[in-house]
């Protein structure tokens, strides 16, 4: 089967990436037993970006590959360490792209300048670890927070044509 040298309508599933857990750790040294928290925070999770590239005039890059998604964050670590954040991937789509929901139908986003950006799906919270969950009252907790699942939405990019 050839493939089309024009696409002007494409659906694509694109999700964002889930957030990176906290992490609960005590700090330990040899004569200190109980040295306090210092469970670093998940990295957040990247994002779905859509950018208007001035050299593209059709969305025949999207027409085989629907999903596209963005890499998790890390989790955090032992001795303060945070883990890092997700990659964001771009998606680059000429100008006249109009984005829209393709499940509710909802109307999103009509990118049209060049260098234009749409966020679509943002990447998930990273989780607190025990060290930023420490309080007066609690001073060496001994549990984290669970990083946030990311976005997932299936959109439909259609070209329009400029006048």
């Amino acid at each position: 089967m050839a493939i089309p040298s024009f696409v002007d309508r494409v659906k694509l599933t694109v999700q964002a990436g889930n957030g990176g857990h906290g992490c609960a750790s005590v700090h330990r040294e040899k004569f200190k037993p109980l040295g306090g928290p210092d469970g670093g925070n998940g990295g957040d999770g990247g994002s779905v970006i859509l950018r208007v590239a001035d050299n593209l005039n059709s969305l025949v890059e999207y027409h085989r590959q629907s999903v596209r998604r963005a890499t998790n964050g890390q989790p955090g670590r032992g001795d303060h360490q945070h883990g890092a954040k997700g990659e964001d991937v771009v998606l680059a789509v000429p100008a006249g792209t109009v984005v829209s929901d393709a499940t509710t139908g909802e109307h999103l986003a009509d990118l049209t300048e060049a260098g234009e950006e749409y966020v679509v799906v943002l990447g998930g919270k990273g989780g607190l670890g025990n060290e930023a969950l420490a309080t007066a009252a609690r001073k060496a907790p001994g549990f984290a927070l669970l990083g946030e699942e990311g976005e997932t939405r299936l959109i439909q990019l259609e070209l329009k044509v400029l006048a």
